[in-house]
């Protein structure tokens, strides 16, 4: 059935742009992922933080392998786009952010993240998912970008709203954890251009 709408971002303007690296201000980085940083992500997935709000673990360097190889398989499929937060060298893992769940046709992703334990409480987070929906409104040219953490996560929500994301409700009941169902507070940050 033919759209009487343009899509938002045509099909293959991803894929054909290439995925950016991007200064994050204070010195860090966002940069695509490379096959060499699974050992640093199996060591990340250990943390039971990580694990508690991303109910996930990394039972082996070769299974986080496997998860680079999707997300950087993502960007040209355009199903998704994955961004290791890295110092300023390029080296050292400090986290990930991510959009997720696109939808080229309505200029729609979902933002998430996560930092290893030596990088939180420093703004890098913050400053990372806030240079990542610079990028995503400005350039990519998404109109929306959702953000949704358990109610329980305080952390979470504190980066949301200094990154700019308005709070929007809560979705009750709508994500199952390791200790059952959460409440999920939906954020929202919409192009204003």
């Amino acid at each position: 059935m033919p759209s009487l709408v343009a899509p938002a971002i045509p099909v293959g303007a991803l894929a054909a742009s290439g995925q950016p690296t991007l200064p994050i201000e204070g010195g860090a980085l966002l940069r695509p992922w490379r096959i060499a940083d699974a050992e640093a992500v199996a060591e990340a997935f250990q943390d039971p933080e990580i694990q508690r709000w991303h109910v996930r673990r990394a039972d082996s360097v070769e299974e986080a392998r496997e998860w680079i190889e999707g997300w950087r398989s993502s960007w040209h499929s355009e199903s998704g786009g994955h961004w290791a937060v890295a110092g300023v060298d390029g080296d050292r893992l400090l986290g990930r952010v991510s959009l997720k769940s696109l939808d080229l046709a309505d200029g729609k992703a979902e933002v998430a993240y996560w930092m290893v334990p030596a990088a939180r409480g420093r703004g890098v987070c913050t400053c990372a998912v806030m240079t990542l929906t610079r990028w995503a409104l400005e350039h990519g040219r998404f109109h929306r970008l959702e953000l949704e953490h358990s109610t329980g996560n305080q952390a979470s929500c504190r980066v949301a709203v200094k990154a700019g994301f308005e709070e929007e409700g809560v979705r009750r009941g709508a994500a199952l954890h390791a200790d059952g169902w959460h409440d999920m507070h939906l954020h929202a940050c919409v192009w204003q251009g």
